[in-house]
């Protein structure tokens, strides 16, 4: 018996074919985070202590009003997450310095940040594990 041209191909194999898809679903679930992304840098606690002390760097706080009572980072902006579309104006002035975003365990600061790349920000970067890492690290915590 003959092989067609398409039994002579391993990936075109109907034997191989769920092999294939679960290739190509779990490549795409591995870029996925750099298409979301979209641009949006991320640094870790020792990098956003640079960018405060030597750029000067805006700390934008998006959590909420009693995450924020309970402890923030010292001289820090407060805008929660779900109010940054419509106060983002009250950044203008930071438009070309480095504006680091921080949600309590650095998951939910890519929308506000996205808002904010899209106005026009330049320099927005989130802070990889939040506060938590910030915590974590032994950095100064202010409380009102």
């Amino acid at each position: 018996m003959e092989l067609s041209l398409f039994q002579d191909h391993f990936l075109l194999r109907l034997e191989n074919l769920l092999f294939v898809i679960t290739a190509l679903v779990s490549g795409s679930l591995l870029l996925w985070p750099i298409f979301t992304q979209r641009g949006i840098k991320e640094v870790d606690t020792r990098a956003a202590v640079q960018l405060i002390n030597y750029q000067d760097a805006l700390v934008l706080d998006v959590r909420d009003d009693s995450e924020y009572t309970a402890g923030h980072l010292p001289n820090s902006k407060h805008i929660p997450a779900e109010k940054i579309a419509e106060r983002w104006t009250e950044l203008q002035k930071f438009k070309e310095k480095p504006i680091i975003v921080i949600y309590r365990g650095g998951i939910r600061s890519n929308n506000p940040s996205l808002v904010l790349k899209k106005n026009g920000f330049a320099q927005v970067i989130n802070l990889m594990g939040g506060i938590d890492a910030w915590k974590r690290a032994g950095l100064p915590i202010a409380k009102r």
